[in-house]
């Protein structure tokens, strides 16, 4: 007796065409114990393009698990299924080459033995693999076997890919360039001529790395890292979201004063600033506060899993560096992070942390 599989699909874009991705499983249609989940991102595409790649993948797994299984198919994409019912025609150019790479699977089937059917249901009762999309379009990958006794074993211990974090530091301001400080609850000048052209600069950079629409982008809340930020999300065709946590330490009574001039009036003061975790200015941050509120914001981002560039600032992005990697505040000085660089780190699913590079322009 041929085995019963139930198909459910979906896909979306944020924006048409956008942000895309694709999310699929397959059920056991008689118990309706899940099978396979399948996502992935698609760059910049329509929502019918989406959709489309979503039936095709979770075809392909139906196919994996039984090639001459009894297959109903449910999406909540009435075009879809009238297309792929043969009642409505495909008339756009990419749908059509998607549409015969679905009936290539089809046929397979078919001729193995089994049957595709196609229902069309709600989109209250597509939950599972409308999820399944939106992980995509965070740029999150995922390709899980469940029916296999082994695979089930170890499903909860199993993550969906790397983690993947690009840092960049802003462009510069004319505040960077006469040394001045500039921290959170100072004078937060916006970019200069040369900032704006690093930003587009890290753009590129971001693009070249992680693709159209293939991760999230966070910024602090700091002009200079909003506007780098900007250009950045612009560039692979994202939102940004702001995070203030990502903010560069508050200096106090130090904003806005010329660091040369701080080193020659009271030196001491400014190697506690640079070494000693719990020294702050009055209406300041200490490196410790600092760390604190970095930390638990890096810690979230790991928690989202997939791709995301975040927009910050230096002393961020030592943190960050210095937490992976175990340094000292002293140390952690030695780490050069320039303006409209980038730096990347990725956590593998059991935990091991690779510093992929640093300071790149």
């Amino acid at each position: 007796m041929s085995r019963r599989l139930r198909v459910e699909a979906d896909g979306g874009s944020r924006g048409n065409p956008g942000v895309a991705g694709y999310g699929a499983l397959v059920r056991d249609g008689v118990t309706g114990a899940v099978l396979v989940e399948r996502a992935a991102p698609l760059g910049q595409v329509s929502n019918n393009v989406a959709e489309y790649s979503g039936l095709i993948a979770g075809l392909d797994a139906a196919f994996a698990i039984d090639p001459g299984a009894k297959v109903t198919v449910a999406m909540d994409s009435k075009l879809v299924i009238e297309q792929m019912s043969g009642r409505w025609k495909v008339k756009h150019e990419d749908m059509r080459r998607l549409a015969l790479e679905a009936r290539e699977i089809v046929d397979r089937i078919r001729a193995a033995g089994g049957s595709v059917a196609y229902t069309w249901v709600p989109r209250a009762e597509n939950t599972d693999a409308d999820l399944l999309s939106n992980k995509g379009m965070d740029g999150r990958t995922i390709d899980r076997r469940l029916d296999r006794p082994e695979a089930a074993a170890v499903a909860d211990a199993r993550d969906d890919g790397p983690t993947r974090v690009v840092l960049v530091r802003h462009g510069v301001t004319d505040f960077t360039v006469a040394g001045r400080l500039d921290g959170r609850g100072g004078p937060d000048p916006d970019l200069n001529a040369t900032g704006r052209a690093q930003a587009e600069a890290a753009a590129r950079g971001v693009l070249h790395l992680v693709g159209p629409g293939g991760a999230r982008v966070v910024t602090s809340s700091l002009a200079r890292a909003r506007q780098t930020g900007a250009a950045v999300a612009a560039a692979i065709g994202v939102e940004p979201v702001v995070d203030d946590a990502w903010d560069e330490q508050s200096f106090g009574d130090w904003d806005g004063a010329v660091m040369r001039d701080l080193i020659a009036r009271d030196p001491e003061s400014f190697l506690a600033m640079r070494k000693d975790p719990g020294y702050k200015r009055p209406g300041g941050e200490s490196h410790s506060q600092l760390t604190e509120r970095v930390v638990a914001a890096w810690e979230a981002v790991l928690a989202e899993g997939g791709t995301t560039v975040v927009v910050c600032h230096r002393k961020p992005i030592m943190v960050v560096l210095r937490h992976v990697l175990g340094l000292t505040v002293d140390a952690s000085w030695r780490l050069a992070a320039a303006p409209g660089s980038l730096t990347a780190v990725e956590v593998l699913p059991h935990g091991e942390l690779s510093v992929v590079f640093t300071n790149r322009t």
